[in-house]
């Protein structure tokens, strides 16, 4: 799940921030991180973390498809872990008894209603724009705008998942590039991708379910997808940039990072091989 770490009240951001952000500032800041028209991006952001900002998440999603071009693409993780099997929701669970009633009652997974859980109010609004087209996976759904959103979120089957075939798979295939903008490798969904494509010690595989609509009736499916873990990717970015050698810029008051997705999705591939800790459960 992606949380945004850096929720701030408005007081608080207005205290840090000097001069406020505007689409023409934005520009400026994503145009020096190296950000250009044509390029294809998956963005994890933090609106809080990147100052005050004259117009909020639309300004940061205008100075980005303004840069980008309709030749550029502009991606989202949309996930909504609302719609999964319960027996696993930790924060917070839900007592046993509840288990039964949400999945028989558990509304089915539209992509123009589902709401994303925790992601922060950047894709909220993103999700929402017009154009902006959204994959069909109940959980783990990206939204997508520009030249190759149709290509990069058709056909997200549930068992792609993270893995290939998705959206993630398909950035890879068109070599995206990697924008964090006041969160850290924790919350960067590209090495999901590095899991489900790596062989490292004790990686497993378990049950999940969902509401979804097949023949417009709902009903509750469940698949196996990879059991994933976020806890490591701290580490591993850190690695990645040190080896080679980049440094984060600011967009706004907000740490920045534009990476390649497919130098790092191989970097992370080895360095789950190598690094990951079986944990016995």
């Amino acid at each position: 799940m992606e949380t945004d770490h850096h929720k701030k009240s408005e007081r608080d951001v207005i205290k840090s921030t000097q001069h406020p952000n505007t689409v023409t500032s934005l520009k400026q800041d994503f145009k020096l991180l190296g950000i250009r028209s044509g390029q294809i991006i998956i963005m994890h952001s933090s609106l809080s973390a990147i100052g005050w900002t004259v117009g909020g998440p639309v300004t940061v999603i205008k100075a980005l498809m303004e840069i980008l071009t309709s030749e550029g693409t502009l991606i989202m993780p949309t996930f909504s872990g609302d719609n999964t099997d319960p027996s696993d929701w930790e924060n917070p669970p839900v007592p046993e008894s509840w288990w039964n009633i949400i999945r028989n009652e558990m509304p089915a997974y539209h992509p123009k209603i589902t709401p994303t859980r925790g992601m922060g109010i950047i894709v909220d609004i993103f999700r929402n724009w017009p154009t902006v087209i959204r994959s069909s996976h109940p959980v783990s759904s990206f939204a997508a705008w520009g030249k190759h959103a149709e290509y990069i979120i058709k056909n997200h089957d549930l068992i792609a998942d993270l893995g290939e075939n998705s959206p993630l798979a398909r950035i890879y295939q068109l070599n995206g590039k990697i924008l964090l903008v006041g969160v850290s490798h924790e919350n960067n969904s590209s090495l999901h991708l590095a899991e489900y494509r790596s062989d490292f010690p004790g990686k497993n595989y378990k049950l999940n379910g969902s509401a979804i609509l097949i023949d417009n009736k709902r009903e509750w499916v469940e698949w196996r997808e990879l059991n994933i873990n976020s806890d490591d990717f701290e580490q591993l970015g850190i690695d990645f940039e040190s080896k080679i050698n980049y440094s984060p810029s600011k967009v706004g008051l907000a740490d920045a990072r534009l990476l390649s997705q497919r130098e790092m999705v191989n970097f992370g591939i080895k360095w789950l091989k190598k690094n990951r800790i079986r944990i016995e459960g």
